[in-house]
């Protein structure tokens, strides 16, 4: 019986993705609207709702406070949604079928394929059980650390200190961002060693299981890394060091922000603002405090987001990298492009265009909304859109004061932003007949 079932189930390897988070996310809501999840007992199911979008989907924009709404009960349904959101509900499907048939059908080794974008189909196999033991070591380390920092120093009892460490380890591996405090981690921006156990293990999670994986093994010998993690490993060094020091010039003489902070913590929040802003969401300033030029830097970081089959959002290291190379190689007027003395083929590079293509058609009209809705600055909607669409969380602080329409858009943005826009433009595809011929070919003209 078990086993008739986990067949039917795997055998739509492209639409069963975007399905199974739906489904996770009902079963999320219905969790959610528990009275014993309210702290007050007033359910909101608009709230109950965005939350459990939110936490699938792993990002971590919030209507109502985290800290004070929900119950322990509410927050440990947050947190086993995003545990279920950061492994991949496809991931968990194939295990179920390992486990009930002893191996996996060819559609259901296509359909994680399509969810942790491995690229064989033994590939595909092995990382379902690489990503379950990966969040279960890196979780527990950055767990134990927490835990420790809450305890010793945070001065809370050992059984709440290890509530806290479990919850912000799950958080920040996850990128999910929610926090259990009210101002999220803004109070601890003077703490040095939980800002960067925090980005380390935000950056365990955002770089993705792939390049995790090579880099355990081959880690000290770059020249033999494949090309999608020379571009994630170098891609997230570039955009870093952008980032850090943007936020660190532009917020250094701020006094809302770190302007009156001593060097060492400056450059320890720098770090934080460099990281975070790539799909994490915890707040380490108040983002409607901060200077022009960061909320711009902020934007184009949220918009790129992290590595690919990571738990991080937005268009993804690798294509944003493989569209500046495809730039330079037009530019030269060379008809191939090459990253590391390697070919990238067109349909890579079509797949590349189509991605950004359409997140850019999803935040134009995620903002268009939102302007329609609301009087709220145009930067302000802009910034959260692109947090919602990214994954982030990030927030100037207005998703909370956003009409219903608005905040079901940012629902529907954080969707399309986990479920990933090329996995949708691949289910669409699958309706497409192949051409057995040419037409003319024609060049009008561009520029």
């Amino acid at each position: 019986m078990a086993r008739g079932v986990v067949s039917r189930l795997l055998n739509r390897p492209v639409r069963l993705v975007p399905a199974a988070f739906f489904g996770v996310i009902l079963l999320g809501t219905l969790l959610l609207l528990v009275p014993a999840a309210h702290a007050d007992g007033h359910v909101r199911p608009l709230a109950a709702a965005f939350t459990a979008v939110s936490a699938t989907c792993i990002t971590g924009l919030t209507v109502v406070d985290t800290a004070t709404y929900w119950t322990p009960y509410g927050q440990a349904v947050i947190m086993l949604l995003t545990q279920m959101g950061g492994f991949g509900i496809m991931s968990i499907a194939t295990l179920l079928a390992i486990l009930v048939k002893g191996h996996i059908e060819l559609s259901g080794t296509l359909a994680v394929q399509t969810e942790t974008q491995a690229q064989t189909l033994g590939q595909a196999r092995r990382i379902v059980v690489r990503i379950a033991g990966s969040m279960l070591i890196a979780e527990s380390i950055a767990a134990v650390l927490l835990t420790l920092r809450f305890w010793i120093h945070g001065g809370m009892p050992f059984p709440r200190a290890l509530w806290h460490g479990a919850f912000y380890a799950c958080m920040a591996f996850t990128n999910a961002g929610f926090a259990l405090h009210s101002d999220s981690i803004m109070s601890f921006v003077l703490d040095p060693y939980l800002i960067v156990v925090m980005c380390l293990t935000v950056l365990a999670g955002s770089v993705g299981y792939p390049v995790f994986w090579e880099l355990l093994k081959g880690w000290r010998r770059p020249h033999y890394w494949t090309v999608h993690t020379r571009l994630t490993v170098y891609g997230f060094a570039v955009l870093f060091t952008v980032m850090f020091f943007a936020f660190l010039v532009f917020e250094w003489q701020n006094p809302d922000t770190i302007g009156s902070m001593p060097v060492h913590q400056k450059l320890s929040a720098a770090m934080a603002g460099a990281v975070m802003p790539r799909s994490a969401g915890f707040n380490i300033v108040d983002y409607g405090l901060v200077q022009d030029e960061t909320i711009i830097t902020t934007i184009a970081m949220m918009f790129i987001g992290g590595g690919s089959a990571g738990t991080s959002g937005g268009i993804k290291v690798s294509t944003f990298f493989l569209l500046a190379f495809l730039l330079l190689a037009v530019s030269r007027g060379e008809r191939d492009v090459t990253v590391a003395h390697r070919r990238i083929g067109d349909e890579t590079l079509r797949q590349a265009v189509t991605v950004a293509l359409l997140a850019v058609a999803c935040v134009v009209s995620g903002t268009m909304i939102l302007a329609m809705l609301t009087d709220l600055p145009l930067e302000a909607v802009l910034f959260d859109v692109n947090s919602a669409f990214g994954t982030v969380g990030l927030s100037m602080g207005i998703t909370p004061e956003l009409p219903p329409g608005g905040q079901l858009t940012l629902m529907v943005l954080m969707f399309l932003g986990r479920v990933g826009t090329f996995t949708v433009a691949s289910a669409l595809a699958l309706r497409t007949a192949t051409r057995h011929y040419h037409l003319p070919e024609e060049r009008p003209i561009v520029g």
